[in-house]
């Protein structure tokens, strides 16, 4: 079987799980996009251009591409597979005794492929052919049964590869369960991950993918504001900790704004010790260090201390065992700065070190990173980057090349 797992953000990128834009984004509306978390509505098939153009990238770079619905469909020819996706997908409680059993009965006689369509891009009132009640008649006809899943394309937010184990995440929004549980189900059950050891979980308090930082081995920075809960950070810490993932966590409060949704929205790495930083924030930033003082059998009853806060460059360095974390600006001034920030200019996705894929929109950044010995991989994103999320939020790296340890 494979080996996966990563050690950090920059070690030479091996394999890496996407979601080409599908007929989820197909149902976004100006009514309902808010609800369902998408910031725009995309024209899809110029994005399923762009991320074809963004998976064949990472090919040339020797980068094994797995799809996520590829995963999934082999996932779901097990019958236990199937009956658990099913049970999961129509736990709504919206939907009533009647209607759910109809849909479960449907979707028990529908083939992998066509299981995987709908609990990617969901079912309307107006599509269901039995299963008639109360429900379907009060139902709006263009209301959804089953919500379809936008955001599965930032495959970054529901799990996280930490060395030998992966970290299923929490998210924080309603609208996006079912995509953790989705991926669970696929860690679980594809041949390729089955006996993967796991961490963390879709059921535990909130932690999202990207405030979730590998600065270095042993060493994890995860940012605590809009998604991340400050109880995750401690549970993704205290697991960490009792699996020997981490010597240290880094809990980062960021600001709870939209344009600064994860941590890896203002910041990420570039380099062994180079990292791309929103300059708005660079100085407002903070950390509070996270270490093991004593162990115990169970991760709940480990003894934690937390130093106190100091500037994030400064603890990250510490932690790290380096002499600075050198800051490349986005931008270059304040203005640019924010226009790139909220292009996805922080989102950067290290493939190698001193090599990354960024948004071509982003020139004075991009210029930036070159001049700082960055090779920059510049992708289209003009559809891509409705969502708000760049090429670090569309990839889950399974497997990266381990750094070498002094």
């Amino acid at each position: 079987m494979p080996t996966h797992g990563a050690d950090s953000e920059v070690g030479t990128l091996q394999t890496v799980m996407l979601h080409r834009p599908g007929n989820e984004l197909k149902r976004l509306t100006p009514r309902n996009n808010d609800r369902l978390l998408f910031d725009g509505i995309p024209w899809v098939a110029r994005a399923q251009d762009e991320h074809d153009a963004f998976a064949q990238r990472l090919r040339d770079r020797g980068v094994e591409v797995l799809y996520l619905t590829e995963l999934l469909t082999a996932t779901l020819h097990d019958d236990d597979a199937r009956n658990h996706a099913i049970t999961t997908g129509l736990a709504g409680l919206h939907l009533g005794d009647t209607l759910r059993g109809y849909l479960a009965r449907f979707l028990r006689e529908a083939s992998p492929e066509e299981l995987t369509g709908y609990l990617t891009a969901g079912i309307r009132n107006d599509e269901v052919r039995g299963g008639f009640g109360l429900v379907t008649s009060l139902l709006a006809s263009d209301d959804f049964l089953v919500d379809p899943l936008p955001n599965l394309l930032f495959t970054r937010d529901s799990s996280v590869w930490v060395k030998d184990r992966v970290a299923v995440t929490s998210l924080a929004m309603p609208a996006r369960t079912r995509e953790t549980q989705l991926t669970e189900l696929i860690y679980t059950e594809h041949p390729r991950f089955r006996g993967t050891r796991k961490v963390h979980g879709w059921h535990h308090e909130h932690v999202e993918g990207g405030d979730v930082l590998l600065l270095a081995p042993g060493v994890i920075a995860v940012g605590v504001g809009e998604r991340t809960t400050p109880a995750g950070a401690e549970r993704f810490a205290r697991q960490a900790f009792h699996a020997g993932l981490a010597h240290t966590v880094l809990a980062v409060p960021i600001a709870q704004e939209r344009a600064t949704m994860h941590l890896d929205t203002v910041c990420t790495m570039v380099d062994t010790d180079k990292i791309v930083m929103y300059p708005n924030v660079a100085d407002s930033l903070r950390a509070y260090a996270v270490t093991l003082t004593a162990p115990a059998e169970d991760d709940r009853d480990l003894e934690l201390t937390v130093a106190d806060a100091e500037p994030f460059l400064v603890a990250a360095a510490k932690a790290m065992e380096i002499d600075t974390l050198h800051q490349i600006d986005t931008g270059l001034d304040p203005v640019t700065a924010e226009r790139e920030q909220w292009d996805d200019g922080n989102n950067t996705l290290a493939i190698a070190p001193r090599v990354a894929v960024a948004y071509e929109r982003n020139v004075e950044t991009n210029d930036r990173l070159e001049e700082a010995g960055i090779e920059v991989v510049r992708i289209a994103g003009s559809e891509l980057g409705s969502g708000r999320g760049g090429p670090r939020c569309m990839s889950c790296p399974i497997s990266r090349a381990p750094l070498p340890v002094d």
